[in-house]
């Protein structure tokens, strides 16, 4: 009876659209296939000096350098063996920096700070400290602020968490993926458990309080018993949350994506199967859902913002950071500011002629008009809470609320009892969970014509 009751689940998500769907992850809204070159550096720099500085910001910091390129990463990085033109970069970084103090209006201060990659871990110490500092010398930290650090357990040592640690790193998010070494294998990412152990057991040796666990489901070679393994030797490491996300196959985007063979992947059921043991496993062990692919303990301050209705979305997935904009600094990284997003010049050689220039390196952004404001809230509020506040949004949007009505009666045909609807709500119900991306979606007025997307599920 119960695999009839499950099958028939699997049949409804199927016709959904679960399987055969692509759209985006929305980190943001609009997503980055909208952004435009008319939209650049000028806009940059106003809307840098139209910053309130009694209001905290957070800063994303990105370094692009790994020593291996990992197979299924479709990151903006690039490969180097030696430390020479990551120290170059960090001169670069410093020069934007300088750039931005001039620009930046006295008395901001950072809230959060986050550094990815790439591998931040490439960093030695001596440039650990040289970067935190020039960072913190044109935006002091708050009384209370966090920093969060991107690991790879095979690219850092003690000395290196010890310089992170010194420089106020209060999470690490240590990159794992899958510890089985045939999956290991098929995407380059060679990481023994042991390995990870001594990271995880130095990391708290320096009073690092919340480790993060970011895993992948859906690699080549993964079946149940494999990541029933994996799974197994996380909760080994006692995490205080777990990331997990569905590998996202886009050669057409990531070249190096195609060393991976695509017959080795999992099928959509496979897949969709895959996330459920995990998920179930991590709830059963005392986790609490986050959104559609989080998970973290229940005292840990991501389960606490969910919670409490806090619970928010940016381009590392979710957050409990209530600063409303983020600098981002580095090539690639894109800010999110009160009139809208820029991204800087993704390669690195563009990103430091641009600098190398005088100039600030945003190349490309959108600036938000009202109706995007509405339907990134209700994007927003659909990917981390399940449920339309329509209360919520009508008292902030005003009549103009009304222009996301065709959306939710979109969802309420299409989705039927999957989603229950009142005055003030529209929920997405347990069962329909799976679906939640295709549900944003309907409220998604800007995808480009040609846009390519990972799967849904």
């Amino acid at each position: 009876m119960r695999q009839n009751v499950r099958m028939k689940q699997i049949d409804r998500l199927r016709t959904l659209g679960l399987f055969d769907s692509r759209v985006p992850r929305y980190t943001s809204y609009p997503t980055a296939p909208v952004f435009s070159r008319d939209i650049g550096a000028q806009q940059q720099g106003d809307a840098l000096a139209a910053l309130n500085p009694a209001e905290p910001v957070s800063v994303y910091l990105h370094i692009p350098f790994c020593e291996r390129l990992c197979w299924f990463c479709a990151c903006q990085t690039q490969g180097t063996r030696s430390l020479s033109p990551v120290e170059s970069y960090i001169g670069t970084l410093e020069r934007e920096l300088a750039l931005l103090r001039e620009r930046l209006p006295r008395g901001l201060q950072m809230g959060r700070m986050h550094w990815g990659g790439g591998t931040p871990t490439i960093l030695p110490p001596v440039l650990i400290h040289r970067l935190a500092n020039a960072v913190k010398a044109v935006l002091p930290p708050t009384a209370h602020w966090e920093f969060s650090v991107e690991i790879d357990p095979t690219m850092v040592d003690r000395a290196k968490i010890a310089a992170l640690a010194a420089q106020g790193m209060s999470r690490a998010s240590i990159g794992i993926q899958d510890f089985d070494p045939l999956v290991q294998q098929a995407i380059g990412r060679i990481q023994p458990f042991d390995v990870t152990r001594a990271c995880v057991d130095d990391l708290r040796a320096e009073g690092i309080r919340s480790l993060n666990a970011d895993l992948v489901y859906g690699l080549p070679h993964h079946d149940i018993a494999r990541l029933n393994e994996t799974v197994s030797k996380v909760f080994d490491l006692a995490p205080d949350r777990i990331a997990l996300f569905g590998y996202a196959h886009v050669p057409w985007m990531s070249k190096r994506q195609r060393l991976i063979d695509e017959a080795a992947l999992p099928r959509e059921v496979a897949r969709y199967e895959l996330a459920e043991l995990a998920a179930a496993r991590f709830t059963a062990t005392g986790f609490q859902a986050i959104g559609i692919d989080h998970f973290a303990r229940p005292d840990d301050a991501l389960a606490i913002a969910a919670q409490n209705g806090r619970l928010r979305r940016n381009f590392q997935g979710y957050t409990d950071d209530s600063c409303a904009s983020l600098i981002g600094l580095g090539a690639s990284s894109i800010s999110r500011l009160p009139n809208g997003y820029i991204q800087n010049a993704a390669a690195t050689p563009a990103y430091t002629q641009r600098i190398d220039a005088g100039e600030l390196a945003g190349l490309r952004g959108h600036i938000m008009t009202k109706d995007d404001l509405l339907r990134a809230r209700a994007i927003e509020m659909i990917m981390c809470d399940f449920r339309l506040n329509i209360g919520e949004l009508r008292e902030t949007f005003g009549a103009q609320f009304t222009e996301i009505n065709p959306a939710i009666t979109r969802i309420c045909e299409r989705f039927g009892d999957l989603v229950h609807t009142s005055h003030d709500s529209l929920e997405i119900l347990a069962e329909g969970r799976p679906l939640t991306r295709i549900i944003a979606s309907a409220f998604d007025a800007r995808t480009p014509v040609g846009a390519r997307y990972s799967q849904a599920s």
